[in-house]
């Protein structure tokens, strides 16, 4: 297998909303590098990036896939991944690992919702970026639409290279505007005949030609002299603005291609191969705040971008180098897990083919099969080195379900298999909650949480089922109380006794201390579920002795794990006791912990006891069509609309909204926009739920009880 320094290798991802051609575009450039003998077909399931059976079934991928090929002696790695925003965490964890990011946008559809998801993420890591415009070869194609729409929504810095000469279905040229020529496509694609620029478009490409050169100048000041003194730029010129300008996300170029056709491919990966940024032009971040050169000859520092499990292969880490030399048999360390690992065979990765290779430079991308404890967000380096990579930054799940099986014996495979899931994606989250008493398990979408059920039954032989998730509300006081409790017991020998006195109020942080009574100390105690108990022991003239006040307090914390009105987490009270008394033989530990436990549900109940929901911040972006529907199905969930403001094309929606109400609100939103909608959710605050809803919430609780 062939070794390629770190100037000779590009590292791209494919990026777009579902349906762009992204992979239909990645065997377009295996086939022109050589890799394949034949373009397959999404439609026909032969596909070297989708490969696995459910990506075949359908029709769309599902995992990013990792590819590479030969061009002109250079090694350019294809990351291919999946559209839907639902798999959100295949693209942000090949944008880590790519040193260019490829837009494909769908010339029918221009700019879609999945392409602002993607473009927040490149702008985050700053990655360059080309957009491709695809499919120019349908009969709704519209091109200068599609580049209209990517200039509102991404600004001038979107910078044309080519435009078609006849979109539609008869589309076969392309005038380059940076090589100022016209390429023309045979019917069935592949290599274009050369021409030159037809004079009725002459004008029109060297108007854009210029407006090239003058974006490239802007951004250098000695281009921008020569520009000045010549009135135009070399081609070296051109290929060193173009490199430097895209490294400071200040230029975006712009490709057309038909890759259903094989047209435009060539000359996508020439310009990448000649001038997209090669991994020793950009650095990598580290957990220190310090930089790493991508160095072949640097000490050898590896990040796990990805890992799948293979069925009859097992556990597969995909990694990048990203620094140093990496040679089959090196050992490492692992800072994470505290091991070392032995990469005895290190792969290069063509879908599903793996090939062996005995050495990777700086710059490389390969995977590994069976290590011991590495996984995805992990480095190995030297130890003692204390080279860590900054981790991606997954973004929060959008959707939550209780999971549960049909047969309690698949339990413990269940778990297992959610386990191994969630090592693979870290954007799925598994809970046990034992505040809710169900496992939750939360994605990014339906379709996210569909492909988890099937590849739990398909792998583990489970019937997987989605119940209703449990809402973990809160009980809190709006007045305050006082009350008393005695506890005594006598059964022959050693008694129990205990009397507490209490007041209870509701706490808020700075609140003055209560005026008519001694205050001796205070705690105030973190809830390990948010909120605080602020105890005060007031105990003047020792009726209570101090070595109880652990037990009393014990008391109450256990009382508040189990609320006396619907079982929920209590929040936020103060309690102090005042008065009591206790018995000289008695009285012990359990006795006061007993009769505080009694005391504080007494009070609680007189202190208007209110019940607390989760609410979440909630922001929409969606077409301004279907504005109007999306807005109506908010107002259904009990939403608090906190504004709205236009974003590119699209208007985005800022609300506050009920957990409760937010059952299965991904699969609403994507029905009502026809997938061109998205949302994200964050934890806002806890509010008082309406009287009826308390008094239907306390009603269930009581049955429930009864029940039991």
């Amino acid at each position: 297998m062939k070794v390629y320094d770190t100037k000779n290798i590009r590292n791209i991802v494919l990026l777009g909303h579902a349906s762009s051609g992204k992979t239909t575009l990645a065997e377009c450039m295996l086939f022109e590098g050589g890799e394949i003998s034949r373009r397959g077909m999404v439609q026909d399931q032969n596909t070297v990036s989708d490969h696995y059976l459910i990506e075949k079934e359908r029709g769309n991928s599902i995992f990013a896939s990792l590819m590479h090929l030969d061009w002109r002696g250079n090694k350019i790695n294809v990351i291919d991944t999946p559209g839907y925003d639902d798999f959100v965490g295949e693209v942000v964890s090949g944008l880590k690992v790519a040193d260019t990011g490829v837009i494909v946008l769908n010339a029918q559809q221009g700019v879609e919702v999945g392409t602002e998801l993607i473009w927040e993420y490149t702008e985050k890591l700053q990655t360059p970026v080309i957009f491709v415009v695809n499919q120019l070869d349908h009969e709704k194609a519209n091109y200068d639409q599609t580049l209209e729409q990517a200039r509102e929504r991404f600004g001038n810095k979107v910078v044309p290279m080519q435009y078609p000469l006849n979109v539609g279905e008869g589309f076969d040229t392309i005038v380059d505007v940076l090589k100022m020529t016209v390429y023309k496509f045979p019917a069935d694609g592949g290599k274009p005949e050369k021409l030159p620029i037809p004079d009725g478009e002459k004008a029109k490409a060297e108007e854009m030609h210029q407006q090239l050169v003058e974006a490239v100048a802007e951004y250098d000041e000695d281009l921008m002299e020569a520009f000045f003194e010549k009135g135009s730029l070399t081609e070296e010129e051109l290929t060193k603005g173009m490199k430097l300008s895209m490294l400071n996300h200040e230029i975006f170029p712009l490709f057309c291609t038909s890759a259903a056709n094989n047209m435009g491919s060539g000359r996508i990966m020439g310009f990448l191969n000649d001038i997209a940024p090669a991994p020793g032009d950009r650095k990598a971040a580290l957990t220190g705040g310090d930089e790493l050169n991508c160095d072949s000859s640097a000490d050898t520092v590896l990040f796990f971008y990805k890992t799948l499990s293979e069925p009859r292969l097992g556990e597969v880490s995909y990694f990048k180098v990203y620094s140093g030399t990496l040679n089959s048999g090196d050992e490492f360390y692992n800072e994470r897990s505290s091991t070392s690992e032995r990469l005895s065979q290190i792969n290069v990765i063509n879908g599903k083919q793996r090939d062996k290779a005995e050495t990777l430079k700086a710059g490389d991308i390969g995977a590994i099969v069976k290590l011991k404890d590495t996984r995805s967000n992990d480095t190995l380096a030297k130890k003692g080195s204390g080279h860590v990579v900054e981790p991606i930054d997954y973004p929060s799940p959008r959707i939550r379900t209780a999971v549960s099986v049909a047969d309690a014996k698949d339990l413990e495979k269940m778990m297992d298999g959610l386990k191994q899931i969630n090592k693979e994606d870290p954007t799925v989250i598994v809970e046990q909650s034992q505040e809710l008493k169900q496992i939750i398990l939360s994605a990014q979408g339906e379709l996210h949480l569909n492909i988890i059920k099937y590849r739990l039954e398909k792998l583990y032989g489970i019937d997987l089922q989605f119940d209703k998730p449990r809402i973990p509300y809160r009980e809190t006081i709006t007045k305050m109380a006082n009350s008393s409790y005695r506890h005594k017991k006598q059964s022959g020998g050693s008694g129990q006794f205990g009397e507490v006195h209490m007041r209870v109020e509701p706490y808020t942080e700075g609140m003055p201390n209560p005026s008519d009574l001694t205050v001796r100390n205070t705690e105030v105690i973190d809830l390990k579920w948010g909120g605080q108990l602020a105890f005060y022991w007031c105990i003047v003239g020792g009726s209570i002795d101090a070595k109880y006040k652990n037990a009393i307090i014990k008391g109450i914390t256990n009382t508040m794990e189990n609320g006396p009105m619907t079982g929920s987490y209590v929040r936020d009270v103060r309690v102090c006791v005042y008065d009591g008394k206790m018995h000289q033989v008695d009285s012990n530990d359990m006795a006061f912990q007993l009769a505080s436990t009694q005391c504080f549900k007494q009070a609680f109940k007189e202190c208007g006891p209110i019940i607390l929901e989760p609410i979440y911040d909630v922001e929409v972006l969606t077409p301004d069509e279907v504005m109007g529907e999306i807005m109506g199905d908010l107002q259904t969930r009990n939403a608090m609309i906190m504004g709205m403001e236009a974003e590119g094309h699209y208007q985005k929606i800022k609300a506050k909204v009920p957990l409760r109400d937010l059952y299965k609100y991904s699969s609403t939103l994507r029905a009502l926009s026809q997938g061109r909608a998205k949302h994200s959710r964050a934890f806002a605050d806890y509010q008082a739920v309406p009287r009826d809803i308390q008094e239907k919430l306390v009603a269930e609780h009581l049955n429930e009880a009864v029940e039991a």
